[in-house]
Formats: C-alpha cells, sequence, structure tokens
C-alpha cells in the first residue's frame, strides 16, 4: 500500500511505486472515479493527438480488402491461436 500527502494548496505527490504502476510521467492526467467502497483512481485517456508518430509511417498501403480477408481468416482461427499472433 502506498500513501501520499495532500499540501495546503490542494496537490499530491503520486509515490514513485504507483506512477510507475499507472505508467503515468509528469503532465499526464490522473482520473478519480467514485464508488460505492471509496475512489478508484486511474490514468485518464490520453488525447488521441499525443499518439501521432508512436507508429511511423507506413511503408506500403493496405487496402480494405486485404483488410477484411485478414479479419476474415483471423475469425477462423481457434482463439488460443489469435491472442498468440496479437
Amino acid at each position: 500500500m502506498a500513501y501520499a500527502t495532500l499540501t495546503s494548496k490542494g496537490r499530491i505527490t503520486l509515490p514513485k511505486s504507483v506512477r510507475e504502476r499507472l505508467g503515468v510521467e509528469a503532465g499526464d492526467r490522473i482520473e478519480f472515479i467514485e464508488s460505492e467502497q471509496g475512489f478508484l483512481v486511474v490514468s485518464a485517456p490520453r488525447d488521441i493527438r499525443s499518439l501521432r508518430g508512436i507508429v511511423g509511417r507506413l511503408t506500403k498501403r493496405v487496402t480494405i480488402e486485404v483488410m477484411n480477408r485478414v479479419i476474415e481468416k483471423m475469425g477462423r482461427m481457434p482463439s488460443s491461436r489469435r491472442s498468440a499472433r496479437a
């Protein structure tokens, strides 16, 4: 279990172990979700624009037909093989 202290300005510092488990870094948003048991703390979804360039440029264009064939082929595979390929 980890603890944080609230400052007079309403700020907290998340312990390093918590930041690592949440996968958050400076500037990331944290979401507090209220439930009957208390609050759940999760890393908030990132803005889609922040993902730009993460994959790089495609070197080969893929048509819808090719995508559909791959989807159909994957749908015919046993689920154990699908998860191993992903």
